[in-house]
């Protein structure tokens, strides 16, 4: 089956390759032309033709500016043939513009499913993410297969917007248990607790997360090449910020988290993974 895929960063270029293990013939197009080498796809010129030799198209970008300047550019998404078209956007979005991608592709006949998932580069690549869907219901049943293919849950909230609210929820915890799991190895190590043991230590107790486990071998080996960088997790604690400021409530410890990330920024380490802030904050105390 043919599938098209806009985006080849450290997750979509994951999701690249399951979907190539499994058999799929893949029409893809990326900005940066060299993030093809190594992969068995076919090239397309841009997004518009995708549409001409496939019926679903998955994106995967940086953030919601990406996505609309895909959607609007010279040959982009909007200028292909979407009639009865699905366009799968696994992008973490802002909650406002996934409104607005959602009324664009349906005024061109077409069905835009916000799709952002739970995971990152290995879980990827095992067919283990966890997809959260919002859009039309026909539409979210004729990518199911797809999505089962791809990862291991998936919780379709149908109203469009609510997938990417959750999706900034999550994360919001995503954010406050690294920094949280950052603080606490500073701290035992400061006490003269040798960072192995700390870290075995945490994971027979409180500490014990899916977050710790994805991360300790990376905090160990001082390896913070990017599974979810930095600068992501900065962005939709941003957008998660505007979603607070529209229901008019208080955000207490995304926001001090968020201000952490954007430390990591002044020191242009932003395109390191998240986890990187055990490193900063070791530098800061010790």
């Amino acid at each position: 089956m043919k599938i098209g895929f806009i985006g080849f960063g450290n997750l979509g270029s994951a999701m690249v390759k399951r979907l190539l293990s499994q058999g799929f013939e893949l029409h893809v197009w990326n900005r940066t032309k060299d993030k093809y080498k190594g992969t068995d796809v076919i090239v397309e010129d841009s997004p518009e033709t995708l549409f001409n030799f496939c019926n679903i198209v998955l994106v995967n970008l940086f953030d919601s500016k990406a996505v609309r300047h895909v959607f609007e550019m010279k040959n982009g998404i909007l200028s292909g043939n979407l009639k009865e078209k699905i366009i799968l956007d696994t992008t973490t979005n802002s909650h406002k513009d996934v409104i607005e991608f959602h009324n664009l592709v349906k005024e061109k006949g077409g069905y835009y499913l916000e799709a952002p998932v739970l995971g990152s580069v290995t879980p990827a690549l095992q067919g283990k993410l966890t997809f959260l869907i919002s859009g039309n219901r026909d539409a979210y049943q004729k990518v199911e297969f797809l999505l089962q293919i791809m990862g291991s849950s998936i919780f379709y909230l149908e109203e469009p917007g609510l997938a990417s609210k959750m999706k900034l929820i999550n994360n919001l915890l995503l954010g406050v248990f690294m920094a949280g799991i950052s603080e606490s190895l500073v701290f035992a190590q400061k006490c003269g607790i040798h960072l192995q043991k700390a870290i075995d230590i945490l994971m027979s107790g409180a500490g014990n997360s899916m977050v710790l486990n994805a991360k300790k071998d990376k905090i160990l080996n001082d390896d913070y090449s990017p599974h979810f960088s930095s600068a992501l997790i900065y962005k939709d604690l941003n957008y998660l910020q505007n979603l607070a400021y529209e229901l008019k409530l208080p955000l207490f410890t995304a926001s001090c988290v968020k201000e952490l990330y954007g430390l990591i920024n002044t020191k242009k380490a932003e395109d390191l993974d998240f986890c990187y802030l055990f490193k900063f904050l070791e530098g800061m105390y010790l």
